[in-house]
């Protein structure tokens, strides 16, 4: 089925036509690279999506009435969304519709936390705020958040305490980054009065959408300063996890150093 150009909402200005359109990256060999119909489609709900047409928990409209819209056939928009389901931006509820994913929901809120018990229960780790300042983001951090030279970040050190016992035991010290431009606003204050995950917090206070991360590991001896926050001896391993997040647009809005002590705890993930 061919279409025409949107008639309505954020996501009608780009052309999406009934053949594939050259991509502005070219191949390898200097030939243009064609985007199917269903990605120029999927490449339009995320602009909607960018610009807050449907925000975090919110339903989007039905793929027929996307379909109607795009002027496309139910099966490209079914095709569309399956693949950002997959890629955890949308999320089908049986009978319900289909909603943009939040970090509000229980199955979502630990999406980005691969730390867990040896003994195979749910993660319960509280937060306790060491510190929260804005600074100039030091060069390494301004690179991998794409920030000039000189722009203002915010730093954000944390622990995540486990139970043990009638105890608390400190498992993670995280450093998190964040762009100064995106966080105007965010205060010790206002995290510690926050009682939901740290991402919803982005989301409905900031705007700031996580759905996506990569993640480098490695192991670490703790130096003096992390051992005494972590309760183990000078040069104990630990587990370094360098995680960056990405917005809609793949643009970086997190940068999180965690150190992780897996005494009583092991870091999993799932290849598929």
């Amino acid at each position: 089925m061919s279409s025409v150009l949107p008639t309505s909402g954020p996501a009608a200005s780009p052309a999406v036509s009934g053949t594939p359109v050259a991509s502005p990256v070219a191949s390898g060999l200097g030939t243009p690279a064609f985007s199917p119909l269903y990605q120029q489609i999927k490449a339009l709900l995320l602009q909607s999506l960018q610009a807050g047409e449907w925000l975090p928990g919110q339903a989007i409209p039905s793929e027929v009435e996307l379909a109607a819209r795009f002027r496309v056939s139910q099966g490209t928009v079914r095709k569309a969304i399956d693949e950002m389901a997959t890629d955890n931006v949308l999320v089908r509820r049986q009978g319900k519709g289909t909603f943009v994913a939040t970090h509000a929901e229980r199955a979502t809120q630990f999406r980005f936390l691969r730390l867990l018990p040896d003994d195979g229960t749910a993660p319960q780790l509280q937060r306790r705020l060491l510190e929260c300042r804005r600074m100039r983001a030091p060069a390494e951090v301004a690179r991998l958040l794409a920030l000039s030279s000189g722009e203002a970040a915010v730093q954000v050190r944390r622990l995540l305490l486990a139970p043990e016992g009638s105890e608390l035991r400190p498992v993670v010290l995280d450093d998190i980054w964040l762009p100064g431009t995106l966080f105007k606003g965010l205060t010790a204050e206002r995290l510690q009065a926050w009682r939901g995950p740290m991402y919803r917090l982005f989301e409905a206070e900031f705007n700031v959408h996580m759905i996506r991360a990569e993640e480098k590991l490695r192991a670490v001896g703790a130096s003096a300063t992390e051992a005494a926050l972590l309760a183990v001896r000078e040069g104990e391993p630990l587990l370094s996890v360098e995680r960056l997040a990405y917005t809609y647009g793949d643009r970086p809005v997190e940068l999180r150093r965690g150190l992780y002590h897996t005494a009583g705890h092991h870091y999993r993930n799932e290849l598929s």
